[in-house]
C-alpha cells in the first residue's frame, strides 16, 4: 500500500484515540473481533486495487520483528527476518511458547532494496 494511504488511515486512528474526530469521519472507523480498522476501497489515486499487484507487493514484503527477552537478570533483544507468508505463523509460535518474549517493533522492509 501506498505510504499516502497508511498516512492517511494512521491519522484517522490517531484523531478516533484522541476523540478529536467529527462525528462524519468517525463513521469511517469500525470495529470487529477487539480491532478498530478502516477499509480502504481504492489508492491514492482513486484507482480499484488490483489483486495481482497487491499480492506482488506482499511476495516482497518482510518484517523485521525485534523481541525482548530477559536472560541471565539481563534485558535482550532479538531481531527475526519474518517473510511476509510466515508473518502468521511466526506470531502463532508466541502464542503456542514455541517462542518467548514480548514483541517490541514490527517493521515492513523490501529486501530486495537493501544494498
Amino acid at each position: 500500500m501506498s505510504k499516502e494511504i497508511n498516512k492517511n488511515v494512521i491519522n484517522l486512528f490517531s484523531k478516533h484515540k484522541n476523540q478529536l474526530i467529527p462525528p462524519n469521519i468517525e463513521d469511517k472507523i469500525k470495529y470487529y473481533a477487539g480491532f478498530n480498522y478502516v477499509k480502504v476501497k481504492r489508492d491514492s489515486n482513486g484507482n480499484k486495487f488490483r489483486k495481482d499487484n497487491l499480492l506482488n507487493y506482499r511476495a516482497k514484503c518482510h518484517y523485521m520483528v525485534t523481541v525482548m527477552r530477559e536472560l541471565d537478570d539481563e534485558v535482550v533483544l532479538y531481531s527475526y527476518e519474518v517473510p511476509n507468508e510466515d508473518l502468521f505463523k511466526f506470531m502463532k509460535s508466541f502464542d503456542e511458547n514455541t517462542l518467548d518474549g514480548i514483541i517490541i517493533e514490527i517493521d515492513k522492509y523490501f529486501p530486495d532494496d537493501l544494498a
